[in-house]
Parts: structure tokens; C-alpha cells; sequence
């Protein structure tokens, strides 16, 4: 069996990589769970995060009681999807303004900027009180908002020079962030892009497809993860040799 750390790091990178998950709220009309589809990215410490419109039915259900859960998985192309892993966080979706939070979600979403600005559209955020999660048979476990979330708390420059790292690394090393794809997490070629860092690692993606590369060691300053960053496309590089 792994370790809870190594069952919590293996949640937040489930996390992190969804695109999509499901959403549970509780229908303001009938009470009854009511799930629906719904894009996905994380803040910074890891928290998922929406951009959903109020005219929507879980926006309503939420503004009458903000208690939610969602489920991501990686279970589809499995014969077995209960053999996959799969994870539910619950909390509260709280409205947030928060420009770290629209940045990341549009970084992972570039379709959304066209709606983003419509006045019915506004972001949120699910305050994480825990989370259920199930790595295979028998692998059953809750886990705690400190085992989900990132202390960002020695990372504020870091956090602060975020767009200006990752601006950076797509215009000026592509070819590096598709070695990491390609080379360190088993993606396809192609033209993939960073679109969040973060003390723990990066989120790159491609076409709806995500990779998480995770870091050696916590990185707490753009000297840091720049350092970090080079040393994963030596190593990636060497992999190739």
C-alpha cells in the first residue's frame, strides 16, 4: 500500500491535471443532488476552480446553498473504471475575484476568454474541506485540506511572477516544455503549453490533454523554479540519449 503522501501527492496531481469533472450541488427547488459537467482548473495552492454563469441551474443551487462536491477522473479508457483512480473534494463554492484564479482557469481555458467577459459569467472556487479518494481496489482514503492544498506562504514571489514565468517558457522554451511533456510525462509531440506554476511543480497542456511535472524539491522564487526548470530539460534530455 503507499504512503498517505504519496496517496495525497497522487490526489493533487489527479487534480490538477483535470480539464473537466462533475459537479454536485444540491437543487435550490427539490433538495436532490443535481450533478452537471463543468470545466476545471486550480489556484495556486490547488484549490478547483470554475467559471460558470448564474443563469446556469448549479449556479442557482449554489447561491441557496453552497455545499458541493467534484469528482475528476482518469478512469475512461480503462475496461475497468473502477480500477482507475478517481477523486471527490467537497467544501463550498465561494464567487471569487481573485485575479490569480481568472488568469490560471483562461491559461487552461483559452476558449473561455470569449465568454469570460459576458456579465452573466463570473468566477468561483470550491474552499476544499476534504476529499475522498480511490486509487484501485482497496485503495480507499479521505484526505485532509493540508494533505490537498499547497502552503504558499514563503511563495508569494514566486506566485507574484507566475504570468511572467510562464509567458516566458511558452514564448521562449517551447521546445523545453514539450521535452518535459514528451521525455518526463508520457505525452504526445506537440505544441505544448505552460499554463500554471506553482512550489510543487508545473501544469503544461495540449488539445484538452494535461500533464503535471512535478519538482525535486518545493521551489519558493522565480530563481528557484527557473533553476528547477533547467535542471528537468537536462535531465529530460539525458533520458533521450
Amino acid at each position: 500500500m503507499p504512503s498517505r503522501e504519496e496517496v495525497a501527492s497522487a490526489a493533487r496531481a489527479l487534480i490538477r491535471r483535470a480539464f473537466k469533472g462533475s459537479l454536485a450541488t444540491l437543487d435550490a427547488k427539490t433538495g436532490v443532488p443535481y450533478a452537471s459537467l463543468v470545466t476545471l482548473a486550480t489556484d495556486a495552492a490547488g484549490s478547483p476552480t470554475l467559471l460558470i454563469s448564474n443563469l446556469a441551474r448549479h449556479t442557482g443551487n449554489l447561491a441557496k446553498d453552497p455545499r458541493a462536491s467534484i469528482m475528476v477522473d482518469e478512469t475512461g479508457a480503462l475496461a475497468d473504471p473502477l480500477q482507475g483512480a478517481r477523486v471527490t473534494i467537497y467544501g463550498r463554492v465561494e464567487r471569487t475575484a481573485d485575479e490569480g484564479v481568472r488568469r490560471r482557469f483562461l491559461a487552461r481555458h483559452p476558449e473561455a476568454a470569449f465568454y469570460a467577459e459576458f456579465p452573466d459569467f463570473a468566477f468561483f472556487r470550491l474552499a476544499v474541506e476534504g476529499a475522498h479518494y480511490i486509487g484501485g481496489f482497496g485503495r480507499i482514503f479521505e484526505l485532509t485540506p493540508g494533505e490537498l492544498l499547497l502552503d504558499l506562504n514563503q511563495a508569494a514571489s514566486l506566485i507574484e511572477a507566475e504570468q511572467e514565468i510562464i509567458e516566458h517558457m511558452n514564448e521562449e522554451h517551447a521546445d523545453a516544455i514539450e521535452l518535459y511533456a514528451t521525455a518526463l510525462a508520457e505525452g504526445e509531440p506537440g505544441h505544448w503549453r505552460m499554463t500554471g506554476i506553482d512550489p510543487e511543480g508545473a501544469d503544461i497542456a495540449l488539445d484538452g490533454a494535461a500533464r503535471r511535472i512535478l519538482f525535486a524539491e518545493p521551489v519558493m522564487t522565480p530563481a528557484e523554479a527557473r533553476k528547477e526548470l533547467v535542471r528537468l530539460a537536462i535531465e529530460a534530455r539525458a533520458g533521450r540519449q
